[in-house]
């Protein structure tokens, strides 16, 4: 068994780790445990009473938070050059095709959304095996696929962000950095569990929401009380 560090027995005599907790106040506890010297994400977990292996379970959606998630988004639009100048005017960090698409190939992944165009989508899906483990491939179902390029790059740098439950039934999140008001943390946690409610499978069975855990980067987790949500 792992030995507590110092400053780990200290984190964790700050809360009861078997005890679940109001949202207000679970905030103010993550950001009280939260020891990093940079300003980390503060993040949920929450797990789902769903089986992700049926298709009819699955769980994944998109939410646009009302305070942004707080990371400087680097985005990437793959288009044809008449709707270059549309995604640039929108704040789009990168724009173009096959140098881009050649970039890839090569290795280059320094970015963290792909939005791209229907009528491109051939060309892109040949980058399914660098961009799918990394989470980047554009799908139509999150609106990294679209006409409206610009559009989705306004969305993208607003604080859109998309979700998925993993193969545990667990749906991991950024919702804030541990800089933000805790009112901010808060509204963006309610908007990202209220569209998870929205999303809730007519498959599913029993309970839905089982557990939800609040953390910041390296911290432990905290539960959070559902019925204070």
């Amino acid at each position: 068994m792992a030995k507590l560090t110092k400053n780990k027995k200290a984190v964790m005599g700050m809360f009861d780790k078997d005890n679940a907790y109001a949202l207000p106040e679970a905030v103010k506890i993550v950001k009280q445990i939260t020891k990093t010297k940079f300003d980390s994400s503060f993040d949920m977990d929450i797990r789902l009473g769903v089986d992700p292996r049926k298709a009819n379970q699955m769980v994944r959606g998109t939410v646009t938070l009302p305070h942004g998630t707080g990371k400087t988004i680097r985005v990437l639009v793959l288009c044809t050059p008449d709707k270059e100048d549309e995604a640039k005017a929108a704040g789009a960090d990168y724009v173009g095709l096959d140098d881009y698409i050649q970039k890839i190939k090569e290795g280059w992944t320094d970015i963290d959304v792909v939005i791209t165009m229907p009528s491109v989508m051939p060309k892109v899906g040949a980058l399914g095996k660098i961009l799918g483990p990394r989470g980047l491939m554009p799908n139509p179902k999150t609106g990294t696929v679209t006409m409206d390029v610009g559009k989705a790059v306004i969305e993208v740098k607003a604080g859109k962000i998309d979700f998925k439950v993993d193969k545990y039934g667990i749906v991991h999140t950024s919702v804030a950095k541990v800089s933000f008001d805790d009112q901010k943390i808060i509204e963006n946690a309610k908007e990202i569990l209220q569209t998870i409610i929205k999303l809730k499978p007519t498959a599913a069975k029993g309970t839905y929401i089982k557990s939800i855990f609040m953390s910041s980067t390296m911290s432990p987790g905290v539960r959070v009380e559902q019925k204070s949500i």
